[in-house]
């Protein structure tokens, strides 16, 4: 029973708690729980998504209990409700497009521009970006000390620099002593240019490595780019060394870069994290937000099949909701199936199946559980990979209509009898853990995609 107030109460679980998990997943679960209010029966707390929700019921549901009073079956007699997003003014009038990242000269660096739109408030969240948004939080709220590098690479409009802004955002709101840079790669590179003919470079790199937070996007366009990688590595490494922030984004994980090892090493450094394409649900609320920013009304069922036909990126559905919403005004008309049908037709896209390889497979689980895939291929039987390539082994005989001595054969020549047991456990742990289940469906899902 609660026995001071509920404040006192949850101050001290989260005492209990931090003391047993790691600060950075206190971070990302723990954080941003508050304390709505309490009966002497149950305790409301406000969560600021569904999944914080359900990740600590699944793994502290016992601490919970020792804490705050009980249900009659046992379980922490807590009301759960989300936090309301919270909305920006003139909305409607958010900015469509990218505002222009910042292209430091060396002499007025200190103007830290980000997209207004683009906050962690504004990002929808589903089961392909909810761990990497997540990672994103945990490293704005303590920069340099959670996840350093931290590597967001995704496909096209997926949502990887508005997760770049979204950190600067929030460390320009909740951290302002720190120096903070947000800049395009290519902003790095015409940067050095013009330093380079003005012989000014001593003063872009004191500038550089006296930032707290460096932030990065579309480092791709650094390949093949021998002396301007050279310098962001010595930059990196400076910061690195300083325990200062760096977040860079990419359209693919390091290991596909065509950069020097030296360069894919520092970035693997840190965390790793995949931003993938939105599910259906996902979708959905995408565009049923970007709709209500512009005050336009859809109904649900209308969104689902803009959702149903549009699915490579979020851009895409932003570009659908505009065009919906000009001509439905325009014409002074609902939007129903059939003007969607009428309007958005050459913008739907067919979804063919490609096939689905072993080495696909194993792309994705050591992308997902951050081992390589000469690991899983290996004979070593240490858990942190003998997990992985079990769930591989899973997925391969789910997904491809291969013999078991084939599909066996390509995970460094085991036997069939080895894929099987790794099929039969793991698909008994799927009916049990939860977090298993939702990694499996999203490693499913990236490969279908």
């Amino acid at each position: 029973m609660l026995t001071r107030t509920p404040h006192d109460t949850w101050s001290q679980f989260l005492e209990f708690i931090e003391e047993r998990c790691s600060a950075a997943e206190f971070e990302n679960w723990f954080s941003a729980i508050h304390v709505v209010n309490s009966t002497s029966d149950e305790i409301h707390l406000e969560v600021p998504n569904i999944f914080v929700q359900e990740y600590i019921l699944d793994n502290y549901k016992k601490d919970l209990a020792a804490f705050f009073p009980l249900k009659p079956n046992g379980d922490p007699a807590i009301l759960f409700s989300v936090a309301e997003p919270k909305k920006k003014v003139n909305s409607t009038q958010a900015p469509l497009a990218e505002a222009p990242l910042p292209t430091p000269n060396v002499s007025g660096q200190s103007e830290l521009k980000l997209n207004s739109f683009y906050t962690f408030n504004n990002f929808i969240e589903g089961p392909s970006n909810q761990f990497v948004k997540s990672a994103a939080i945990g490293v704005a709220s303590r920069p340099g000390k959670s996840y350093n590098p931290l590597f967001i690479h995704g496909g096209v409009g997926l949502g990887k620099t508005h997760l770049l802004h979204g950190i600067g955002h929030y460390i320009r709101d909740n951290h302002k002593k720190l120096r903070v840079q947000c800049i395009t790669t290519e902003g790095f590179i015409n940067d050095l240019v013009d330093n380079l003919r003005n012989k000014s470079v001593d003063r872009m790199k004191r500038y550089y490595r006296s930032l707290d937070v460096l932030l990065v996007d579309d480092i791709q366009f650094l390949q093949s780019r021998l002396n301007f990688e050279e310098e962001f590595c010595n930059t990196f490494e400076s910061l690195i060394n300083q325990n200062k922030q760096i977040v860079i984004t990419s359209d693919k994980p390091p290991g596909q870069l065509k950069l020097s090892e030296r360069m894919i090493a520092r970035m693997e450094w840190g965390l790793v994290a995949n931003v993938g394409m939105p599910d259906l649900e996902t979708r959905v609320a995408i565009l049923q937000h970007k709709a209500e920013q512009r005050g336009f009304r859809i109904p649900q069922k209308v969104a689902f099949f803009i959702a149903e036909h549009i699915f490579h990126n979020v851009r895409q559905l932003e570009g659908a909701i505009n065009r919906l919403s000009a001509y439905c005004r325009l014409m002074n008309l609902d939007a129903t199936e059939e003007v969607v049908e009428k309007t958005l037709s050459e913008l739907f896209q067919s979804n063919p199946q490609k096939r689905i390889s072993v080495e696909n497979i194993l792309k994705s689980v050591s992308t997902m559980f951050d081992v390589r895939v000469s690991d899983l291929k290996s004979t070593s039987r240490s858990k942190e990979i003998a997990f992985p390539r079990q769930v591989a082994m899973y997925l391969a005989k789910e997904l491809i209509n291969d013999s078991l001595m084939k599909l066996a054969s390509a995970f460094g020549g085991k036997t069939h009898s080895t894929l099987l047991h790794a099929w039969k456990k793991i698909a008994g742990q799927v009916e049990k853990d939860e977090m298993l289940r939702r990694q499996i469906d999203m490693a499913r899902r990236n490969l279908e995609a």
